[in-house]
């Protein structure tokens, strides 16, 4: 008898739903388990391993009472500003390569696509020594000027704005509006989709940052949250495994919650950039 395929897209779907959830879980339940049970229920596997018999919030408290609290706050602050900054510069450089004529606009769009190709540690040294020359280490700015430029958003941007009919355009210009009035009053408010993912992009990017934080930000008043964790490796009892797992547990819990809330506008806003050039 053959299996329907409705219902095995329905069993790959859940297999590779549970795949992806089992790493989520594995942290919940080692920010809930006493240090000393960490690691007891790996061998041999039972259903304790994914369960905490032993739950307990002292993790939690014990994890906020030091300096991770203010490395998290570094965290939201410096990801927070990016973002609101980020948005602004790359959706205005995305109207400007869909919309404005200039000489060598296909030029600079080249160099927008082949930016977001290149990894950032590639350049995080050399970007370090410009940093440094310019007094910028262990400070909110030093932090923050690296995030708020994204090629990728950019590219999001044109893409979307392409969609946008001209008449809209036209009309603001028969109605003596500027060039950012148009860009600011039309174009920006019928672009949520790209806002948000843009958003998610320059957050993720920023959030996750490890390399960048470690090198422009070791003073432990700019450390964040990606860096502050390896401070729990470096104690004098050893490692302190709960506290590891509750902090990456915190690290990973907000951007879950923001992507699974914006997804269908991701996805709105992906679907949207087909056949535009």
């Amino acid at each position: 008898m053959k299996m329907p395929r409705g219902l095995i897209r329905l069993i790959v779907a859940a297999t590779a739903g549970l795949l992806f959830f089992l790493p989520i879980w594995w942290i919940t339940v080692g920010a809930l388990r006493p240090r000393e049970d960490i690691f007891r229920y790996l061998s041999p596997l039972s259903w304790e391993t994914l369960w905490p018999t032993n739950a307990t919030l002292n993790n939690i408290i014990q994890l906020f009472q030091g300096d991770f609290t203010r490395a998290l706050f570094n965290s939201v602050f410096v990801t927070v500003v990016a973002v609101v900054i980020g948005l602004i510069l790359c959706a205005m450089a995305g109207f400007a390569l869909a919309v404005m004529r200039f000489r060598g606009r296909e030029a600079v769009f080249f160099v927008v696509v082949v930016s977001f190709l290149i990894p950032f540690d590639a350049i995080a040294l050399p970007l370090f020594g410009l940093m440094l020359d310019a007094g910028l280490q262990n400070t909110y700015i030093g932090l923050i000027l690296p995030g708020i430029g994204n090629g990728l958003a950019v590219f999001l941007y044109r893409q979307f704005f392409l969609g946008i009919p001209k008449e809209l355009r036209e009309a603001g210009v028969i109605d003596g509006m500027t060039t950012f009035g148009i860009f600011w009053r039309i174009y920006l408010p019928l672009s949520l989709p790209a806002h948000i993912t843009a958003g998610l992009i320059l957050f993720l990017f920023q959030w996750q940052a490890y390399l960048w934080p470690l090198l422009i930000a070791p003073d432990t008043d700019y450390k964040v949250a990606a860096v502050a964790i390896a401070q729990f490796t470096d104690n004098i009892e050893g490692t302190q495994y709960n506290l590891i797992f509750t902090a990456a547990f915190f690290i990973a819990l907000i951007p879950m919650i923001l992507i699974t809330y914006f997804q269908k506008y991701f996805t709105a806003s992906v679907s949207s950039l087909g056949g535009k050039g």
